[in-house]
């Protein structure tokens, strides 16, 4: 196909750059010598961050992007510069705070205007046309005729940058204790929607993290309204439209209340941390529903975003092409009525009953996004059918829309691979296996831990960021690394294969080595490696993915039950201690951390499993969720001090110990729990 325009973006890899490759636009990838160039012509830069399944930015591009008239001004007087936040988020990063900061809001598309050094004085989100137009207009008569107001603005929003990115290094103080965190969970319990689960607002995101941490703390002080909210969320979530019912796997977030009406796009990130969130809750629960779930997600991974090497794409779009050709948000996914009826004939009033084809489960236009709210044992009653012949007949109707959906023009895909998601899914994958037994989820993990060692990892010990077309570029950030690190470790302990505690012991020293700040010892989000941005910003709010700080404090604290002789612990509660003050007012936005108070202020164990049977018994005990803990074996002795001396021949012994402190040995997992539980 002949292009009108081509620009230099036509020869990067990232999906969402390419998509803007053949825009009137003189769009440049973000390298230095880019940047350069806008020093020596004296011109201003125009940044436009966003990402490959995000619906505002393709309505952006379309109204703007694509215009000759917009792309006149902008090729005239700026140097245009397009950014794929999910290759980049070290700039994304730097650039969303600016805009916080001038406008208190923020988002994607993110359109920043900066000085030739890339200090930004100008930022906005989505903006129409002729709005763009008037607003570049203003910012260049300004430039150009009032240059030390923009000077000026750029140095304060600079200092400010940096300064809301600050962390003191604190003397070691009172650690954050257990009636504090009580307290803490009080004030954050007055958020919680316990009818429709989730926040009390809307829109609803899901926030893994923080169920992640409400189910361990709920466990943990056997807090029955702590727990009733997280299976409500858990179910709502399971129900809603934000829920792909026909092919499996979650949508970003839900616009509405309900958890109804998604916004479309699927991201790998999302469904790594869910399949590791159900999987956490079925072991507690035992409920079918989130067993489902985890199925069903990881049919969707396996489908639609999985390489044929092992490594797991992006994202699919939120948008696709509708009955008339046009992109439209939700069209691969939403129903008619009349539709349902022609494909699914006699089934179709039990149909409309579970998933509400009426005006609970209406949208948009005469389309429903299928959404449930009442249990099978109430639609089987209701229809005097036995829950299995409903649960069959609902399957066969989901299959019946699969096959004619597939039929539609599917979503965008975003196959680029990305280490640091690759590292959630990895560990979904794993819990997956731990909690629920199929030896499906552990093979996958398995090859695609094998995929991240043999693609992303560097010569000199360090990770690529990105992956695609057998290329793998950009060079890792904070968050890949803690993510892998967090996976290897936890694939260690469901087969105890040490290569891959090596690996991730291996990986945590060239973070410590490469990425921390020896005064305070957080961690920076890029490397000592990397070209210098504004700031080396410090990540450290748990926000829909984790902090990449607090993934390594995690990580960091369970290999110090191994390896005593490093320093990982003192690292720990130095960080802890940092960060700590944040916790009582704002629990949501630290809830990853807030695993490491439980540790600190609970018993943190240490199951040591050696002998012929160690891989069976490891397994039985994995099944047990008990957050606090890591779990070594070895059929003799093994590297590990925990499994040193303790072999003795004819037997497979377990033992549960504390800081290195074990009762008695045993032979039997039932046994071993029963010894965790007596601890307590």
């Amino acid at each position: 196909m002949r292009h009108k325009y081509t620009n230099a973006l036509i020869d990067e890899t990232s999906p969402y750059l390419l998509q803007h490759a053949h825009n009137p636009v003189n769009w440049h990838p973000w390298k230095p010598e880019v940047l350069e160039r806008a020093q020596k012509e004296n011109k201003p830069l125009l940044i436009s961050i966003g990402y490959a399944a995000c619906h505002w930015c393709h309505v952006m591009e379309r109204e703007c992007f694509e215009d000759e008239e917009v792309a006149k001004l902008m090729n005239e007087s700026f140097i245009n510069i397009k950014i794929d936040r999910e290759e980049r988020p070290d700039v994304d990063q730097i650039y969303m705070d600016a805009i916080q900061m001038m406008s208190g809001n923020g988002g994607w598309p993110l359109n920043i205007v900066a000085l030739p050094d890339g200090r930004p004085f100008w930022g906005a989100t989505y903006v129409p046309k002729k709005n763009w137009l008037k607003s570049l207009a203003q910012l260049v008569d300004l430039y150009n005729n009032q240059p030390e107001k923009i000077q000026g603005y750029a140095d304060d929003l600079a200092r400010g940058i940096k300064a809301i990115n600050l962390i003191e290094n604190k003397e070691e103080g009172d650690s954050f204790t257990t009636e504090r965190l009580n307290d803490a969970i009080g004030n954050w319990s007055k958020y919680f929607d316990t009818y429709l689960g989730g926040y009390k607002r809307a829109p609803k995101f899901m926030m893994p993290n923080n169920l992640d941490f409400l189910l361990h703390y709920a466990t943990a002080n056997e807090d029955d309204s702590v727990m009733e909210y997280v299976n409500t969320t858990l179910t709502r979530m399971a129900y809603g439209g934000i829920f792909d019912h026909v092919g499996g796997g979650f949508s970003r977030y839900s616009v509405d209340m309900k958890w109804h009406v998604p916004h479309f796009e699927k991201m790998l990130y999302d469904n790594g941390q869910l399949i590791s969130l159900y999987a956490k809750a079925y072991a507690v629960t035992k409920n079918e529903l989130y067993k489902n779930v985890v199925e069903e997600t990881f049919i969707f991974i396996k489908e639609e975003l999985t390489d044929a090497n092992g490594g797991f794409y992006s994202s699919l779009d939120a948008d696709s092409l509708d009955e008339n050709g046009e992109l439209e948000e939700g069209a691969y996914y939403v129903w008619t009525e009349t539709e349902l009826q022609q494909l699914l004939q006699d089934d179709f009033e039990i149909f409309k009953d579970y998933f509400n084809i009426n005006s609970y489960g209406l949208w948009e236009n005469g389309n429903h996004v299928l959404i449930r709210d009442k249990s099978s044992e109430e639609i089987a009653e209701k229809h005097g059918i036995s829950g299995d012949e409903l649960i069959n007949r609902i399957d066969n109707d989901l299959a019946t829309l699969k096959e004619a959906r597939q039929k539609r023009e599917k979503p965008r895909l975003d196959d680029k691979i990305l280490t640091s998601w690759n590292g959630l899914m990895l560990q979904g994958l794993i819990d997956a296996y731990r909690y629920l037994g199929d030896e499906a989820y552990l093979n996958t993990a398995l090859t695609n831990a094998e995929f991240i060692k043999e693609n992303m990892l560097k010569s000199d010990g360090g990770l690529h960021r990105n992956h695609k077309e057998g290329k793998s570029t950009i060079n890792g950030f904070l968050d890949d690394y803690a993510t892998v690190i967090e996976a290897y470790i936890s694939l260690y302990e469901v087969t105890f294969n040490e290569t891959w505690l090596k690996e991730a012991k291996n990986l945590t020293d060239y973070t410590i080595e490469h990425f921390q700040d020896k005064d305070n010892k957080l961690f920076y989000y890029t490397s000592d490696e990397d070209a210098s941005l504004i700031r080396r910003s410090v990540e450290t709010y748990d926000n829909v993915i984790s902090s990449s700080n607090s993934i390594m404090a995690k990580n960091l604290l369970k290999l110090h039950k191994l390896y005593h002789e490093e320093p990982y612990g003192d690292i720990v509660r130095q960080m802890v201690n940092n960060v700590q003050d944040n916790f009582a007012e704002n629990a949501q936005s630290f809830a990853n951390w807030l695993h490491l108070v439980m540790y600190g202020n609970n018993n943190f164990y240490e199951i040591a499993i050696i002998g012929d049977d160690h891989q069976r018994l490891g397994t039985e005990i994995a099944k047990s969720y008990i957050p606090n803990s890591i779990l070594v074996g070895a059929e003799r002795e093994g590297n590990i001090e925990l499994l040193k001396d303790r072999y003795s021949e004819g037997e497979t012994l377990v033992y549960v110990c504390i800081e290195g402190t074990c009762k008695l040995p045993v032979t039997t997992a039932p046994d071993a729990l029963r010894q965790i539980q007596s601890f307590r």
